[in-house]
């Protein structure tokens, strides 16, 4: 009896706040119960033991947070709870956002830009949206096209210590993944570099992280595409992020 006093009680997050997060999040609404019910208390963790910090004039109430809770949970379906360790803030812009980027070249000159994003996810630190590109995703679910799970797998991603697309896995299935993935990437940046047509993201040319990241968004809004062009990658998602929400759609 006395253990049971103080014992943590599980989070959760509130029925009419879930349910609103199940009218508005396309991706939510199309998991069967089991994998709704998981999620649930995925977000609830989510929501927890990060801070979730609005920017520029933003204000963000119960709902807004909570959808964005489960929009990042969204590829840790089957993971669980190990895929938030390694940082706890979320900063949220009201729209994309500039940042100032910086790379010493071959010869010694430095080159300078400003690049305007929808996310980023920093190493070690926080993960960062600009609410008006989630708030399109949510619009149009099926465009290829999910910020919070791009940023979200590149936190994945970084939990072996090593942004480089692939996640922490069993010996076996990485040395499979690592395999496959390389392949596919090669394959995919020839193309991109011959300019020939590619009907994903050529974004994801950029580096095997932001294949892993990019191809990750075509998994959970648009797997007929992602199965024809890239079935082996394909597969490998099935097995980390579960079937895709839309799989049957």
């Amino acid at each position: 009896m006395i253990r049971r006093l103080f014992r943590r009680t599980p989070p959760d997050v509130a029925p009419a706040t879930w349910q609103a997060v199940i009218d508005r999040v396309p991706w939510v609404a199309a998991l069967d119960h089991g994998r709704r019910e998981r999620l649930r208390r995925l977000c609830a963790r989510f929501l927890r033991d990060k801070e979730i910090t609005p920017l520029g004039g933003l204000a963000l109430g119960e709902v807004e947070r909570a959808i964005l809770a489960a929009l990042c949970c969204l590829p840790l379906l089957e993971f669980g709870a190990e895929g938030l360790h390694g940082w706890s803030q979320l900063l949220v812009y009201p729209d994309a956002f500039r940042v100032d980027r910086s790379h010493v070249d071959a010869a010694g000159v430095m080159h300078e830009w400003e690049d305007e994003l929808a996310g980023e996810a920093w190493d070690r630190g926080p993960l960062v949206l600009s609410w008006a590109d989630v708030g399109a995703d949510l619009a149009h679910p099926r465009d290829g096209c999910c910020v919070a799970v791009h940023e979200m797998v590149h936190k994945l991603d970084a939990l072996d210590g090593v942004l480089d697309g692939t996640p922490p896995l069993p010996r076996d299935w990485q040395r499979a993944w690592a395999r496959d993935f390389q392949a596919a990437y090669d394959a995919f940046v020839e193309r991109v570099e011959r300019r020939r047509h590619v009907d994903l993201d050529p974004y994801a040319a950029e580096a095997p992280e932001e294949f892993f990241a990019g191809c990750s968004e075509y998994h959970f809004s648009d797997p007929a595409l992602l199965e024809r062009e890239q079935p082996q990658v394909a597969a490998h998602l099935r097995r980390l992020y579960g079937p895709s929400p839309f799989a049957a759609g």
